[in-house]
């Protein structure tokens, strides 16, 4: 397969920009914020004939069926050229993007907005990781490559609603397909906007219409239609137990991220100061609300005490007993998340506490409890981070196995004992496994490797590429064109 160099993708890049420039990236076309209905948060602005979106969920999927058809005949060199029209209207768009998600959700922080979008333009995989194999002997020869499924529902979700349209899409669109997202309710404004501007994008690179689509007003109902919807060959979703759930019942093959729970073991030999350096950036990055920042601290008593130290030059506000309750009432509701509270910043939550002179670095809430209290049984999503102790390593990695639920997603580790870690990334058995660094190294944000927002552990594929969304199919030629 025939790859686009560096030089001619940044020209196409440049073009895609120049081209956009009286579009959808320039000032005056930039849509506002709409004011806030009742019930309901500001957004952008849809602009008329809009691209991609569409009233209902049938008229979604046809409309995507007929994107597909035409991916589908493309050169794979063109498919090369959408995808970097479609990083550059992201790029070239970020700073709305970013603003419009935290505005319209009110998750997380701007700041990591802009480089989590930032992280997905630039290193989610295309065309290029669809390598075809070849097999020959004395009996021919046996190629495989892969092969589009189709159109492809994708189900995102508010926590990273542009982040997860653009991975998706990028995967999507580089193995032939069509996709039409259903997306979070709470981030609809800004999704399909979002959809509006990578269908520009791609049809400025020549590409079809289509190929993304969505629902204007995406509900449960819009998605249990799409998921059963005949047209609809490959259902991705990412989200909580109950969407997985949903996904599976739908009879369809199926690509599922599900939850997660990423325990922060930090053992005896962990350097604490890099320990906690790097706990506290991934604990805090858009206020907890990636499924795979840390959730709980497990620490080795016999570094504990120290560990906090460090903790607190970072960032963190040990919470005293008292305050742990007063942080309770505020974030929990019985032994259930107050969803309210989901990815509010730190300071916010302890102002609402009632607790004072924090100063405006503060990045977590550390509550020291044990390990069934549910700031370390449950998946917060917020900057309030559970400590416990453990009486030693081996200690340590079973509590960290018993608290990630057996959700198998994201696990963290401090140490420098090689024992310790080849023991603990063996038993959590995770997708992803990050040793001495911020757990978002593991999505390629400061650490080597490609990235993904739609990370299925449930269904076994990790961190989905191109690959995942296609079929593997193999031809076979008897006797031929073995020469050697």
């Amino acid at each position: 397969m025939a790859m686009l160099d560096d030089a001619r993708i940044e020209e196409i890049v440049r073009k895609v920009v120049e081209r956009l420039g009286a579009g959808p990236s320039a000032a005056p076309a930039r849509p506002g914020l709409a004011a806030a209905e009742p019930g309901k948060k500001a957004g952008p602005n849809i602009p008329r004939g809009t691209l991609g979106v569409y009233a209902d969920a049938d008229a979604a999927v046809k409309a995507a069926r007929k994107g597909f058809e035409a991916n589908e005949r493309l050169p794979v060199q063109v498919r090369a050229k959408m995808i970097a029209a479609m990083r550059a209207v992201t790029l070239a768009n970020n700073e709305l993007l970013a603003r419009y998600a935290v505005e319209e959700t009110g998750l997380g922080r701007y700041e990591d907005k802009l480089n989590k979008n930032r992280l997905v333009a630039e290193k989610t995989p295309g065309v290029e990781i669809l390598r075809p194999q070849a097999y020959t002997g004395d009996d021919g020869l046996m190629i495989t490559e892969r092969a589009p499924y189709g159109v492809i529902l994708a189900v995102t979700p508010t926590t990273n609603p542009t982040e997860t349209i653009l991975c998706n899409a990028i995967g999507m669109i580089a193995g032939g397909n069509a996709v039409v997202f259903n997306v979070h309710p709470s981030a609809g404004r800004t999704s399909n906007w979002f959809v509006h501007l990578l269908n520009e994008a791609i049809v400025g690179a020549g590409g079809p219409r289509d190929v993304i689509t969505s629902v204007e007003q995406p509900t449960i109902d819009s998605a249990q239609i799409l998921m059963k919807h005949p047209l609809v060959r490959l259902v991705v979703v990412t989200g909580g137990p109950a969407v997985v759930k949903q996904a599976m019942a739908s009879g369809k093959k199926v690509v599922a991220a599900g939850p997660g729970n990423p325990p922060a073991v930090v053992d005896e030999t962990a350097n604490l100061a890099k320990a906690a350096d790097a706990i506290v950036r991934g604990a805090s990055l858009d206020n907890n609300i990636v499924c795979i920042a840390e959730k709980e601290i497990i620490a080795v008593d016999a570094i504990a005490k120290d560990l906090v130290r460090e903790l607190q030059r970072h960032g963190a506000l040990l919470l005293d007993a008292r305050q742990i309750k007063d942080v309770e009432k505020v974030v929990l509701d019985g032994d259930h998340v107050n969803k309210d509270w989901v990815g509010k910043d730190a300071g916010v939550i302890a102002a609402a506490a009632g607790i004072r002179g924090h100063g405006h670095d503060l990045k977590i809430l550390l509550a020291e409890v044990d390990e069934q209290h549910p700031f370390v049984q449950h998946e917060l999503l917020m900057p309030v981070i559970g400590f416990v102790r453990a009486k030693d390593a081996a200690d340590a990695i079973a509590m960290a196995v018993r608290v990630e639920h057996g959700f198998h997603h994201t696990a963290t580790m401090q140490s420098t004992n090689i024992d310790n870690m080849t023991a603990m990334a063996r038993v959590c058995n995770c997708s992803i496994f990050v040793k001495n660094d911020a757990s978002y190294a593991g999505l390629g944000l400061g650490g080597e490797g490609y990235t993904s927002f739609t990370i299925a552990s449930p269904t076994g594929e990790g961190l989905t590429t191109a690959v995942h969304f296609t079929r593997e199919r193999r031809c076979t030629l008897k006797e031929a064109f073995r020469f050697v």
